[in-house]
């Protein structure tokens, strides 16, 4: 059962209110979490994140809720005021998500910070479940979850984890198994202990998305990671998403590579400055820098022998015991690639993969094997 406030304790208060000239005697209670929530341009999606904060089956009194407004554009900051007091509004210049975070996770009062996205919510039962976790194992640094993606037209679709709960990413065994649940640990999934995050420290503000990788991954490498198999959290597909795009857009593909490559390159050298071997960095970071090699070869070119060496490179940690056939396919097309120009070869394998032909062909004769560890259901949303 959960203890009401890890490591809490209440403190008298003594000051002198200003202009009033008399004395005020108050109790003050160090909530036991702080809900960190970045948000940006959200004002179609951030009352709800909101809401589904306030409706946790978790003490009122053991939370503090942060929001941390990135220079929005739009009703963002005025939907957020409407929740004062109980909500701490944090304006700032726009900026991306390293410099949100850098700008909430210090005036956080919490032993614990769970994060959460503006166009997201959560599960009612997400803040209950994952404080268990970390109040009953001290050595549990970092938690996560599975999750829902909310996708256009009502559908949902929930990730679940199978095995491997629990992991370190400080070996090669352990970095192999964490690259393969960072899906369960993204922002609006991972909560995190204030101390680890102090020793993380500051994100490289370069990092404008997927500044939570930076912030997981070296918390994973440093304590425990532990993944609940729960589904808690909402993930909304939406025309704005940075990371997870409905329509083709090069300037968030631009903006998402540089995060990227800036982020392979910061988490190797953090990770170096921790003591984490050579081999243990390149299977915790490699991915990520492929998938920046990737969005440059995209959208600027490059060598057709880079355009093959990128996805193998993907292939290799992608692929979950690939039949005989799946291989023979993948060699083919790599064939191709080194035959075209990058450019080429993805716009080629984007109207592709675009094609209800080939989905169907793909699904019939030659299926994309699912992830082992991994439940994976669909269904229709309210």
């Amino acid at each position: 059962m959960y203890v009401s406030r890890l490591h809490a304790a209440t403190v008298v208060i003594s000051y002198i209110a200003p202009r009033k000239g008399i004395a005020i005697q108050g109790d003050w209670v160090k909530p036991a979490v702080t809900v960190l929530i970045d948000t940006y341009n959200h004002e179609r999606f951030i009352e709800e994140a909101i809401v589904s904060v306030f409706e946790q089956d978790f003490p009122r009194s053991d939370v503090e809720i942060i929001v941390v407004d990135d220079g929005s554009t739009d009703r963002t900051a005025e939907i957020v005021a409407k929740s004062e007091p109980r909500v701490r509004l944090i304006h700032k210049a726009n900026g991306g998500q390293a410099s949100a975070f850098n700008a909430g996770i210090p005036e956080a009062r919490g032993e614990i910070i769970a994060f959460l996205d503006g166009d997201d919510w959560w599960a009612p039962n997400k803040l209950s479940q994952v404080m268990q976790a970390m109040s009953v194992d001290p050595a549990v640094g970092i938690v996560g979850h599975g999750i829902t993606i909310a996708h256009p037209g009502r559908l949902q679709q929930s990730h679940t984890l199978r095995e491997g709960f629990r992991f370190q990413a400080n070996t090669l065994e352990g970095a192999r198994v964490f690259r393969s649940r960072k899906a369960f640990l993204g922002t609006s999934r991972m909560t995190i202990r204030t101390e680890l995050l102090r020793r993380v420290g500051a994100v490289p503000e370069r990092i404008a998305i997927q500044a939570d990788e930076y912030l997981f991954t070296l918390a994973a490498a440093i304590a425990t990671g532990q993944i609940l198999p729960e589904p808690l959290t909402y993930y909304r597909v939406h025309d704005g998403n940075g990371f997870f795009t409905v329509t083709t857009d090069s300037r968030r593909e631009r903006i998402k590579q540089q995060s990227l490559a800036v982020l392979a390159r910061s988490l190797d050298e953090r990770l170096a400055q921790s003591g984490i071997e050579p081999r243990v960095r390149a299977a915790i970071t490699g991915i990520t820098r492929s998938e920046a090699d990737r969005l440059r070869l995209i959208l600027d070119g490059g060598w057709p022998w880079e355009t093959v060496k990128t996805e193998w490179d993907i292939y290799q940690v992608t692929a979950v015991n690939p039949t005989p056939w799946h291989r023979a396919f993948k060699a083919a097309s790599l064939l191709l690639a080194l035959a075209i120009p990058p450019k080429v070869y993805y716009g080629a394998q984007r109207k592709l993969t675009q094609s209800d032909l080939y989905f169907r062909a793909r699904k019939r004769w030659l299926p994309v094997a699912g992830l082992a560890h991994v439940d994976d259901n669909w269904r229709a949303g309210p």
